[in-house]
């Protein structure tokens, strides 16, 4: 299970909405083992007033949290950030220097899906990889 949030100025996030879903997903789905029909993403276009950075970032500077069951390795999350950075690069033009991506990690009981604690569900997919 993954939750994806990300951040940046509407006027270019906006845009990129649909091409950045699709480059996080195929790469959680090759690195994480997430299937195809587990994408949760949320989008938080703002103001360039309300979303404040440093100078050393462009206006496509770019926030993703990805809050995700625990259970993957160190170098899977690596991996995971690696091929984030690498991908969106190169598939967005978007450069590493305006990425950041965190990893939140929480045990499943921490979850409420379908109306059951996350370490109750009988998931298709493998966590602990």
């Amino acid at each position: 299970m993954a939750q994806i949030k990300i951040y940046g100025i509407g006027a270019h996030l906006n845009p990129l909405k649909e091409q950045l879903s699709q480059v996080i997903h195929s790469v959680m789905m090759e690195v994480v083992g997430l299937p195809e029909n587990k994408k949760f993403h949320r989008y938080f276009p703002m103001d360039t007033a309300d979303f404040l950075f440093p100078a050393d970032r462009s206006n496509g500077y770019t926030i993703i949290e990805i809050s995700m069951f625990e259970g993957r390795t160190d170098q899977v999350k690596k991996e995971l950030l690696q091929q984030l950075f690498t991908r969106i690069n190169e598939q967005l033009k978007l450069s590493p220097n305006d990425v950041e991506i965190t990893i939140f990690e929480t045990p499943r009981s921490h979850w409420g899906i379908r109306g059951l604690p996350g370490d109750e569900l009988n998931l298709s997919y493998k966590v602990e990889i």
